[in-house]
């Protein structure tokens, strides 16, 4: 090896990364009240922990697992140091660092307590971004130099920052499933034309969430032509539906039983796809393909 290159860099064969235990990382998303943090109740108890931002467990009252709950900024940020471990491309005074994690660790305890748990359960990000709006607009980068008063820009680009890198690091802990619950809004454009996204404050969270985490699933029910309206989760992105949703496994259908545990399962164990056949579309015919005159003039 040569003197300049780091020690802990090395090459992982083949066989080593097919053999690494991952978790899921996911955002369940959906309408108030259409039942997503009852979705804890499909996941394993003793094997699951339910960050609490929203104060609302009425829903799974009696729900069996442990919960810690979260009111402000800083503790967010602490336990994503917590659950994620160091980050070595933060500086020591940065959040994530090992510095600062090792303060954490002497706040939370040992690391190892979280070992128990595969599934961290996050509820919600939407209640996330306001503690953390709350937090930055008392930061004093965000005073205006002229004057002392809030920038509401600055507030927002550090709202921008804190969320992505707090989302990330819960992204990158290894080992674990982490679900990010995330109330859904239905919006229209300056046309008219409605879409749904996620609440969040600030723009740059739900714009760059859905390349962070590897699924994006929407919680919706579901109004065929004929028969009973019904509840399911919404998993890819190209869907009649308009709902985001994201699936980097290539294993979960356009509609899936709002099952969060079974989804998971599927994730994990469902039948591989060649890389190959997965890369296959159908293409149109030669005619087809070839625009008409008619569509020609009206483009």
């Amino acid at each position: 090896m040569s003197p300049n290159t780091p020690s802990s860099f090395r090459i992982i064969t083949a066989d080593e990364r097919l053999k690494e235990t991952r978790g899921i990382k996911g955002v369940l998303t959906g309408i108030s009240g259409i039942g997503k943090t009852s979705q804890l109740w499909t996941l394993d108890a003793d094997r699951t922990l339910f960050v609490n931002l929203e104060a609302g467990e009425l829903a799974v009252q009696g729900w069996p697992g442990d919960e810690v709950r979260v009111r402000d900024w800083e503790r967010a940020r602490d336990l994503a140091a917590w659950i994620g471990g160091p980050n070595p491309a933060m500086r020591d005074d940065q959040a994530y660092s090992q510095k600062d994690y090792e303060r954490v660790c002497r706040l939370f305890g040992d690391p190892s307590l979280l070992d128990k748990y595969d599934t961290i359960f996050v509820d919600s990000i939407s209640v996330a971004s306001r503690i953390c709006m709350q937090w930055c607009k008392g930061q004093p980068q965000v005073q205006s130099d002229r004057n002392g008063k809030l920038d509401l820009r600055g507030a927002y680009g550090l709202l921008g920052q804190e969320m992505i890198g707090w989302l990330t690091h819960l992204q990158h802990t290894p080992r674990k499933n982490i679900w990010l619950v995330g109330l859904l809004d239905k919006k229209a454009d300056d046309f008219g034309k409605t879409y749904f996204a996620l609440q969040v404050e600030g723009s740059k969270t739900g714009l760059e969430l859905p390349g962070i985490v590897d699924e994006v699933i929407t919680l919706t029910e579901i109004q065929p032509t004929e028969g009973k309206a019904y509840r399911a989760f919404v998993c890819t992105t190209i869907n009649p539906y308009g709902y985001p949703a994201k699936d980097r496994s290539g294993r979960l259908g356009t509609i899936e039983e709002p099952h969060l545990g079974r989804l998971m399962t599927k994730i994990r164990n469902g039948q591989p796809t060649s890389s190959a056949r997965a890369l296959t579309f159908d293409m149109p015919s030669e005619a087809d393909a070839i625009p008409t005159p008619t569509q020609t003039q009206g483009a």
